[in-house]
């Protein structure tokens, strides 16, 4: 059985239902009216291309008993951009030619952009119009960091402010994404090609720190609604790849987004304040977080108290970030209702990884998380609940790490709630199982477990488990569990621990 996440003019993506994370039981291929394609998948996800608009199609995969009827979308126009005088050549500025595309471009029309590499600077995109980049073809960034404008953190409409720029959950200038769009709505970016930020060769992550002006996004959607990726890979970019900023009902499917290891705070996607973001079939492999749910810094938080909230992950492959999936740190507006499905963690420094601190806030409110049906590979911790994250220019005071009883709940304390995590394989952990550690006056509501399995490397290497002051190095350790109500063990396995399985502090129920 499979189901469709997504149709376009050109593409369709669709999911086989089963409960094996990320990949297939068996490798198969699509029939599509009849004709088996050549090639196998082995992937839960599987995407269409160069399909023809309003068309109607069946859909049947060998080695199954099911097939799908699905029609893609109509549309008002086509714009190739080699016809109307992009060079594609890799040298010559196509901004011009491209932007004009668009802007041009009817309501429920399409910019088709075919192969060949296009050298722009910022582009803008626009409510009612799909962007297309087909197979070879490469949207490819300026390295001049003066051809990327400066965006003001904040302007004024009617005496109201409205965050216009933001860096790392606080309003800031900064130069613009090389995608961006404002205030859009019902936009498509689908097909085969590539978003390269080229930052590998400019001067962006050689001066990453200290800048009067952030460096830019790959793509960055502030106030969007209904906006949908599919298919495409974004790659080097300046600083995080994909930010959607206060957005609504976004989807990311079957897209891939990489950059080096070394390449400094490239996360990968950082939905932050976002209401249903969707995202399946995804790959990430970057030199940070790889996907980052955040709701900003306190500022943010009390002003305009906009959550993440309604959040699913399905059949995503997280590869070399620092987490996997990471609730924070900027998280003073709450995280609310994640679910993370079918998935596969391998080779990241941290599975599931929330850092928060003192000082973000009475909004910041973690709540109704659920991982299941996950597996981890060569992950060095694969849990992490860190209250005490070192970060900001006060993270290592007295004030963040204290473990002092007498410390009052008050409007800069957050809150975490009911954490679920069923149906999980770690194998190949280094560190520790898991490193629970909530804050002492406001401890971690619920942590469940349930058919969770750890096994350690014999060769483990010490490491810190989570960023906090006076967190030594460990190695092939269990549960750390600090300043938790209530512990929900059921089926909770190990193998190549040393020393007790799960070593409890500060813990009111237990449940085993």
């Amino acid at each position: 059985m499979f189901k469709k996440l997504f149709v376009s003019s050109t593409s369709a993506c669709f999911e086989l239902e089963n409960t094996n994370p990320y990949y297939a039981p068996q490798s198969y291929k699509v029939i599509l009216n009849g004709v088996e394609e050549q090639c196998e998948r082995d992937t839960n996800v599987f995407s269409l291309f160069n399909l023809k608009p309003a068309t109607r199609y069946e859909l049947e995969i060998t080695g199954g008993n099911c097939k799908a009827v699905f029609e893609t979308c109509a549309e008002t126009s086509v714009s190739d951009v080699k016809a109307l005088g992009a060079a594609g050549d890799g040298a010559t500025d196509d901004t011009a030619v491209i932007q004009s595309a668009i802007d041009n471009c009817p309501e429920g029309g399409r910019v088709y952009v075919p192969a060949g590499t296009y050298l722009i600077r910022p582009v803008t995109l626009k409510s009612n119009v799909t962007l297309e980049l087909a197979r070879g073809a490469t949207l490819l960034g300026d390295t001049v960091e003066s051809h990327y404008p400066v965006v003001p953190a904040r302007t004024f409409a009617d005496g109201k402010e409205i965050i216009t720029a933001s860096w790392e959950g606080e309003p800031y200038d900064c130069h613009q994404a090389l995608i961006s769009a404002f205030g859009q709505k019902n936009i498509k970016i689908i097909g085969e090609g590539v978003i390269d930020g080229n930052a590998v060769n400019s001067t962006w992550w050689a001066t990453p720190k200290g800048r009067k002006v952030a460096r830019p996004r790959l793509v960055f959607l502030n106030r969007c609604e209904n906006v949908a990726f599919h298919g495409i890979t974004g790659m080097n970019s300046a600083s995080w790849n994909f930010h959607p900023f206060f957005s609504k009902n976004l989807g990311f499917y079957g897209i891939s987004v990489k950059c080096p290891a070394t390449a400094p705070n490239t996360d990968g996607l950082d939905p932050e304040s976002c209401n249903g973001v969707e995202i399946a079939g995804c790959k990430f492999s970057v030199g940070d977080d790889c996907c980052a749910i955040k709701s900003g810094k306190l500022y943010m938080g009390k002003t305009y108290k906009t959550p993440a909230s309604n959040h699913y992950l399905h059949n995503n492959l997280f590869c070399d970030g620092h987490g996997a999936i990471v609730l924070g740190s900027e998280m003073s507006g709450g995280v609310t209702n994640l679910t993370v499905n079918r998935c596969v963690f391998n080779n990241t420094d941290r599975g599931l990884r929330i850092k928060s601190r003192r000082g973000r806030g009475k909004d910041a409110v973690i709540d109704g998380v659920c991982f299941e049906n996950i597996r981890m590979v060569n992950v060095i911790t694969p849990l992490v609940i860190n209250m005490y994250y070192y970060c900001d220019p006060d993270g290592k005071t007295e004030y963040v790490w204290s473990r002092d009883p007498e410390i009052p709940v008050d409007d800069g304390t957050p809150y975490l709630g009911r954490f679920a995590f069923r149906d999980i394989e770690c194998v190949d952990c280094e560190c520790m199982a898991g490193y629970f550690d909530g804050l002492v006056e406001q401890p971690v509501k619920e942590v469940v477990l349930e058919n969770v399995s750890f096994k350690f490397k014999k060769d483990a290497r010490p490491a810190i488990p989570a960023m906090a002051t006076g967190v030594g190095e460990h190695c092939k350790e269990g549960l750390y569990v600090d300043n938790v109500e209530r512990l929900e063990l059921r089926n909770v396995t190990f193998e190549g621990v040393e020393g007790e399985q799960v070593i409890k502090k500060n813990v009111g129920e237990i449940v085993v």
